[in-house]
């Protein structure tokens, strides 16, 4: 993928002067930040989109922010609009991705406030860039450094699914092969399910649940080492636990793709949380509500961080290696 490795983003952050304004300053493993409004705190996420199916380009592109805020117990509420294609690109492809973005923003109840469409010449795909506000009382916040020792660790959908809608929509012929007619069909349609808006703000009102964080770019891999590092825990996970879908392992074996690689899958959409254990059944009950399923993974731990494999505890790996762009480019 194509984010910044974590020890040249850290270079970048210090450039970045303290504010008292911002209560959660840009930080790596962070979903969003947060800066203070009177008496109100305001969650803030960026976001780009590119190399997405095109018939979900805009509404992925809104959701993708809007996700990052409600983890944070935000409500989206704003969101401005940056548009850029390579020159000449047809209004009408511009046309087709704002239709897009504003089904998504009705549906979640955002107000559009602002934009800025273009085309370069250094381009050579479109990109759209969308940044979400939304507002959250003190009390209800939720940052990726709450995480407790004993707290659970939760799972709200499969490991890979991004990986695999998107595989199995842009490559529909092979995928038809690996998976099969019907589960290509299938997947094809499961597009919003990469979007955790509804069950990151469903969680945030149960009392217990400490800290979320989106299984993006990394996957499982490099969003429990943040989440890990943010709250400056260890963990203890069982590869046994994990929910992976039969056709996340034959993308895997197609492509001859290492264990690591499989863990690092994009995710988008799933959920990590630190979870209290007295709220495991009411965060179970929440979900339920929702059409999604509550899997327990493991526990925050005070200092190692350790996967069980086959009964064996092994060191958890400290670097994700995400193959989407080779997956898709394939």
């Amino acid at each position: 993928m194509g984010k910044l490795a974590a020890k040249e983003l850290q270079r970048m952050l210090r450039n970045i002067k303290h504010d008292d304004r911002v209560l959660v300053p840009p930080q790596i493993g962070f979903d969003a930040g947060v800066h203070r409004l009177g008496d109100k705190l305001v969650a803030v996420a960026t976001d780009p989109c590119t190399g997405v199916p095109k018939k979900w380009f805009g509404w992925l592109l809104v959701n993708y922010a809007a996700s990052d805020v409600a983890l944070f117990g935000a409500n989206p509420e704003f969101c401005t609009i940056t548009l850029l294609g390579p020159q000449p690109t047809r209004p009408s492809e511009f046309q087709k991705i704002m239709t897009q973005i504003c089904k998504a923003t009705e549906e979640l109840g955002i107000a559009i406030v602002r934009g800025h469409t273009a085309m370069y010449e250094s381009l050579k795909d479109i990109i759209g860039v969308c940044t979400v506000y939304g507002t959250v009382e003190p009390p209800r916040l939720i940052t990726a450094k709450g995480a407790k020792p004993r707290d659970l660790i939760l799972c709200t959908k499969p490991l890979g699914l991004e990986t695999v809608t998107n595989y199995a929509l842009t490559h529909k012929k092979t995928a038809r092969q690996l998976f099969g007619i019907q589960k290509q069909a299938e997947y094809a349609n499961l597009v919003p399910m990469q979007s955790c808006v509804k069950e990151a703000l469903a969680l945030s009102e149960v009392a217990g649940v400490h800290a979320m964080h989106d299984v993006t770019e990394g996957g499982f891999i490099a969003a429990l080492n943040e989440l890990a590092k943010a709250s400056k825990t260890g963990f203890r996970v069982d590869q046994k636990k994990l929910i992976i879908p039969k056709e996340a392992y034959l993308l895997q074996n197609h492509l001859a793709l290492s264990d690591r690689q499989l863990l690092s899958f994009s995710s988008t959409g799933t959920i990590l949380a630190a979870v209290a254990p007295k709220a495991k059944q009411k965060v179970t009950e929440t979900l339920q509500q929702i059409g999604l399923t509550a899997t327990f993974i493991g526990e925050f731990t005070n200092k190692r961080r350790i996967i069980i494999q086959n009964n064996t505890e092994t060191v958890f790996p400290n670097q994700a290696d995400d193959p989407y762009t080779t997956i898709m480019a394939t």
